[in-house]
């Protein structure tokens, strides 16, 4: 027996070390959950769950980072939150760039562990709002004014930039009459206006657009229906 005697020590200190250093801290019950970026136009909004064992009181903190960076950065307007999304849109605004993000919560008892999002990639990653169509009759037929949608970054002189500045995409519009689709029309971001010509006299049409991402073939949501008269 005292030939096992420093052996069976050596264990039981290694479980006694193991059940104080190695049991998963309390605090990590309340780590947020499912965090993710959600995207639509370039408005990169990073959103999170409250923790099953979620306390009155919890706080969070969130911060960000560039692939390939080895320091995470404070998102300043996103310390001690209690709301469960973080707009991140300006600090993630180079669409070809990679980024990740993470949060943590505060409880009374200690903050929680860190939960890390996906790599999100914002030209790839976001979603669009399909085109605003303004349709008017003229002598040629119905011309439809086009306008993307805009992202939530401003440019020089202060305005809300188009999404099109920052991808390329494909309008798609479609002509109905009496809930059936007559015609299908595409035409680039960069046109502004088209015309559909060879349409009956004294008929009521229906308009709805779609943006499409030519790379992916990635479709919005259709628009809601616009109709419109011909004389």
């Amino acid at each position: 027996m005292s030939g096992l005697s420093g052996p069976l020590v050596l264990v039981c200190w290694i479980t006694i070390l193991c059940w104080v250093d190695c049991s998963p801290s309390q605090q990590d019950d309340m780590a947020p959950l499912k965090v993710e970026f959600h995207s639509l136009d370039f408005r990169n909004i990073l959103h999170w769950k409250h923790p099953h064992m979620s306390a009155n009181g919890l706080k969070y903190f969130v911060q960000y980072k560039v692939y390939g960076d080895k320091e995470w950065t404070n998102c300043e307007h996103c310390q001690g939150t209690r709301m469960l999304q973080c707009d991140l849109s300006e600090v993630t605004s180079d669409p070809r760039e990679w980024y990740y993000a993470k949060v943590r919560s505060l409880s009374p008892k200690g903050p929680s562990s860190w939960v890390i999002s996906s790599r999100f990639h914002p030209q790839w990653d976001t979603s669009f709002s399909p085109p605003r169509i303004r349709p008017r009759v003229t002598g040629q037929g119905i011309s439809v004014q086009i306008r993307s949608p805009r992202a939530p970054l401003r440019g020089q002189k202060g305005n809300r930039i188009r999404v099109t500045q920052l991808q390329k995409l494909i309008f798609r519009i479609y002509l109905m009459h009496n809930d059936v689709e007559e015609e299908v029309l595409e035409t680039d971001s960069c046109s502004k206006e088209l015309v559909i010509q060879g349409l009956r006299p004294k008929t009521t049409y229906c308009l709805h657009a779609v943006s499409v991402i030519p790379l992916t073939g990635r479709k919005s949501l259709r628009s809601s229906s616009t109709c419109i008269s011909t004389h």
